[in-house]
């Protein structure tokens, strides 16, 4: 069983800054590689920032310049880190944190697990 663990959402206002972090426990598999999207109020994630284990980070247009997406993983756990700087009310949503799962030995065998997700809201 996977578990993912957020944290560290909150209210900021404009211009300021939040550091979300989300661990991963993946029991005897590995993982490829973790990721934060945002979720709008009809269950849309949209891409903000990813990373895989060989450090390739993809980041969505509006995230680029702003945030920093980083992995830190030991053994079968890893934890994610989404430093947002200069935040924007466009920012606010719920975030919520994927890993994608090795199962191998195939390299399509894998499974991609999401999280609750935690809020973030940027005032004027």
């Amino acid at each position: 069983q996977v578990q993912l663990v957020e944290s560290g959402g909150g209210t900021v206002q404009t211009g300021g800054s939040l550091r979300l972090s989300c661990a991963a426990s993946v029991k005897q598999f590995s993982i490829k590689g973790m990721g934060w999207y945002r979720q709008s109020p009809g269950f849309q994630r949209d891409l903000v920032a990813t990373t895989t284990r060989d450090g390739t980070t993809t980041y969505a247009d509006s995230a680029k310049g702003r945030f920093t997406i980083a992995m830190e993983t030991v053994d079968n756990t890893g934890t994610v880190y989404l430093q947002m700087n200069n935040l924007k009310p466009d920012d606010t949503g719920v975030y919520v944190c994927n890993v994608d799962v090795d199962l191998g030995p195939r390299p399509d065998n894998h499974w991609v697990h999401w999280g609750q997700g935690t809020q973030v809201t940027v005032s004027w």
